[in-house]
């Protein structure tokens, strides 16, 4: 090993030569991602075809996190979109998109913001193309959502929930 000129090694070396600093870094990483639940209903056709108005769109998002192992976590992105036309139900769609997380060397107090506001964005891109091919494959123009500020709504449920962010020490980066 080489030594520093002031004669003071500054790295840590393990025995197989891996640098020990790197073994105790945070790490997360996406194990595995896919549908869970999908469902899609299209409860009027063809008579819905028929209809000339413009459909009237709510999206409903909700995100659900546990433990499934030793530094394994599931969290599952469920989406329920519902489409009107002249008061008529166009299609109904829900879908729980899920994703496993391996976390390594995450501080607890940053475990719950990871996983309620950084993995749901990683998962976001995948679901809203499931989410629009179903509505395609239903013969509607598929459903395009907007892209979702995760950490802004977890700062903001966290708020109103009582959860100070900075006394639990969690830094959560912007998107």
């Amino acid at each position: 090993m080489a030594e520093q000129e002031n004669g003071a090694n500054t790295g840590s070396t393990a025995p197989n030569g891996a640098d020990t600093a790197a073994e105790n870094a945070p790490m997360a990483n996406v194990l595995s991602q896919y549908v869970k639940d999908l469902s899609f209903e299209n409860p009027n056709a063809p008579a819905v075809f028929q209809k000339n108005g413009q459909p009237q769109i709510d999206v409903q998002f909700n995100i659900g996190a546990n433990q499934v192992g030793d530094g394994v976590h599931e969290v599952i992105l469920k989406i329920e979109a519902k489409a009107t036309v002249e008061g008529q139900t166009a299609f109904l769609v829900d879908l729980s998109y899920a994703g496993l997380f391996g976390l390594r060397n995450v501080p607890e107090e940053h475990v719950r913001p990871f996983m309620l506001a950084e993995a749901p964005r990683i998962l976001f891109p995948f679901a809203r193309r499931v989410l629009a091919d179903a509505v395609r494959d239903g013969g509607f123009a598929p459903l395009m959502l907007e892209p979702i500020d995760f950490n802004a709504l977890f700062q903001q449920q966290a708020q109103e929930q009582g959860f100070n962010l900075q006394a639990s020490g969690a830094d959560i980066g912007q998107a």
